[in-house]
């Protein structure tokens, strides 16, 4: 299990995915001021971590207070979970562990607890979230697996695995269950402009692992489905809006057409916590926009000429259409989607 965080006496230590595939080290973040730099310099990134990882800060929030009872430090509970849900606007992870958190605060502070339980309460919740993260992971893993050809090639975007979970990996834990199911993979990840998630990540996850990975530039995934070498495509996600729309990162929209014009199953995996029924449709996610030094420079080095406009948003949306499963926790998925997911959302 590849260690993207961890919770410590001292604070939460994360894998500084920034430095990642040439140097494994690690940042300690003490507080909850820490955490959230940690979300927004994206040390830490993918839905499901920075969700787990804000449950984290809000438990860091509390055993750092000065307050002595529920009450007494529920304004500052209050401004801890704004700071939090700032730090990144796509990922509907994050505010699904906010305000799961909200809700065993209003708990304790209806019953005018002292500050150790809150403490304690807060804590074991985080705790709770990181376990059940890691179980969602292995059965959407099981789920997914099966679906995969039993040979060949499987396109991926980004990074969706161990990194961007608190372990085994969403659209990765699909390729690792099916490896241990005994099907022969052979992943091409996509690099995945301008962080290069791909590139950089995925292609260290699943080389840790063995499995036999190639890296492509984001602008070949047509010639190399074209060439017959691509028989799924399997996709994270940082929102499923009520219609199956999500929203992933920018260039999945991209995937997700290529690979409806050459007849090859693209699958979106993802948590049921990934899933905002409130949001009617991925007209209405927001989408974040990052510094466009992301895109101007790489490696220290500028790339564009000076004072060229650029564009960066961190996320497009892909429409349901292009969707051949929804796959979670819960299990998979089929169109219509709003018909599916409500009916799951019934059910369990």
């Amino acid at each position: 299990m590849i260690p993207t965080l961890a919770w410590t006496p001292e604070g939460v230590r994360f894998i500084d995915q920034t430095k990642l595939p040439l140097e494994e080290s690690y940042v300690l973040a003490s507080d909850y001021e820490q955490v959230a730099d940690v979300i927004v310099t994206m040390v830490v990134r993918g839905a499901p971590a920075i969700g787990v990882s804000a449950a984290y800060g809000v438990a860091l929030g509390a055993l750092r207070s000065n307050a002595k009872t529920a009450l007494e430090f529920a304004s500052v509970f209050e401004k801890i979970c704004a700071r939090l849900a700032g730090t990144r606007p796509t990922a509907v992870n994050l505010f699904w562990a906010i305000d799961r958190m909200k809700r065993v605060f209003a708990g304790l502070h209806s019953s005018s607890a002292s500050m150790k339980q809150v403490q304690e309460r807060l804590l074991a919740e985080a705790h709770a979230m990181y376990e059940e993260d890691i179980a969602a992971c292995k059965t959407m893993g099981a789920f997914g697996g099966a679906l995969l050809p039993d040979e060949g090639g499987v396109l991926t975007h980004c990074n969706a695995g161990a990194l961007a979970t608190c372990g085994y990996g969403t659209a990765l834990g699909v390729i690792r269950s099916a490896v241990e199911q005994g099907k022969r993979i052979h992943v091409y990840a996509d690099e995945t402009r301008p962080f290069l998630q791909g590139a950089r990540l995925t292609a260290w996850e699943l080389m840790a692992d063995g499995i036999p990975t190639t890296v492509i530039c984001d602008n070949m995934a047509a010639s190399v489905m074209r060439a017959g070498k691509i028989k799924a495509v399997v996709v994270g996600a940082d929102r499923i809006a009520a219609n199956g729309d999500f929203a992933n990162k920018i260039g999945t929209y991209n995937v997700a057409i290529l690979a409806k014009e050459h007849g090859i199953p693209f699958y979106c995996v993802a948590p049921w916590s990934t899933i905002d029924t409130a949001t009617a449709t991925g007209d209405a996610i927001p989408i974040e926009e990052r510094s466009a030094k992301e895109v101007t420079h790489h490696g220290g080095k500028q790339l564009t000429p000076h004072g060229v406009g650029i564009s960066n948003p961190a996320f497009d949306v892909t429409p349901a259409k292009y969707v051949s499963a929804i796959i979670t926790e819960r299990g998979v998925l089929r169109a219509p989607y709003a018909e599916s997911l409500k009916e799951m959302e019934l059910v369990s």
